[in-house]
């Protein structure tokens, strides 16, 4: 974690601290002055006391919001991106990332039913597919039941590769797990790439990158958006990632809190471009494992649709 998120984070936990610790030791004085058939210093019905009832009860409702709706409203968003590598022939690529499965389903049939009506070409997993082993069954069969024209591809993310390391995640889904590997696909007659690394893989992710022609339109595959400063020289059009969330929780004007990026906010989510590269960075579907409050605010979970088109 940057320090800067560090620090917000710390300060925002201070001030829901700060708040609910007032609130609960106005009443107490309260009741102690009333036990005591003493006046209270400040009545609950104060303005000072309203205002703190007010931020106290928003603060429950916002909780309530993050735990109870924002983690099922899926966005599904659509990007439209123009490259002169394709001449006649148009992509539709769907992605997904982070669906931290756990054993209660959440959005998996959702998401299975509206990336099927979209019909896409090509559907992409960018990592973190589980909270708890248990939770297998669940994320096997939601990637299993999507539907691709051209294929289905994945790589590993840091929960993958740090607490599943060696657990079976594709097999029997249809998704081709990129290992320091590249794809070469074809459709309508022109060719394209798709190539990815797992985490495991931080330090070899060029193996996936080194043999692709420079007229070849590539999609690179990598849980982290981290690498995004260091593709100099390669062959990369479209950078999909997913990791950071969108902070999970964030603040309107001021986004995430915390992403886990070396990068910090930089490239909290959405879409950015260094260079000559699209890097996206998805939201996820999930919610952090462990011992986390599985809550979402304003970081709805995310789908996003690439129209990748000739440029005219």
């Amino acid at each position: 974690m940057q320090t800067p998120e560090l620090i917000s984070a710390l300060i925002l936990l201070g001030v829901i601290a700060t708040i609910y610790t007032l609130e609960g030791s106005l009443f107490l004085r309260f009741f102690a002055s009333k036990l005591g058939n003493k006046p209270p210093k400040m009545t609950l019905l104060s303005k000072p006391a309203v205002v703190l009832h007010c931020l106290a009860s928003l603060g429950v409702l916002c909780f309530l919001y993050g735990y109870f709706i924002e983690p099922y409203l899926v966005e599904v968003k659509t990007v439209d991106i123009f490259t002169g590598k394709l001449k006649e022939t148009s992509l539709k690529v769907v992605q997904i990332s982070d669906l931290h499965c756990d054993k209660k389903i959440r959005n998996e049939y959702k998401l299975v039913k509206i990336i099927n009506s979209l019909e896409p070409d090509i559907v992409v997993f960018t990592g973190d597919a589980l909270n708890t082993q248990e939770a297998l069954p669940v994320f096997k069969n939601t990637l299993r039941t999507l539907n691709a024209k051209l294929g289905k591809y994945a790589v590993q993310g840091n929960f993958d590769a740090w607490y599943f390391n060696g657990l079976d995640l594709f097999s029997g889904t249809g998704f081709q797990e990129l290992d320091k590997a590249s794809v070469r696909l074809s459709k309508n007659g022109e060719s394209f790439y798709i190539s990815g690394a797992g985490c495991q893989y931080e330090d070899f992710y060029r193996d996936a990158l080194r043999n692709i022609p420079d007229n070849y339109f590539n999609i690179f595959l990598y849980h982290y958006p981290d690498l995004i400063e260091d593709l100099k020289g390669l062959n990369v059009d479209l950078y999909l990632a997913g990791h950071t969330h969108g902070g999970q929780v964030a603040i309107p004007f001021y986004g995430a809190l915390v992403t886990f990026s070396r990068f910090g906010k930089k490239y909290e989510s959405g879409e950015h471009l260094v260079g000559n590269t699209i890097l996206s960075v998805n939201r996820g579907i999930g919610m952090e494992g462990g011992t986390a409050p599985r809550i979402r605010f304003f970081a709805r979970p995310e789908i996003t649709i690439f129209d990748i088109k000739p440029r005219n």
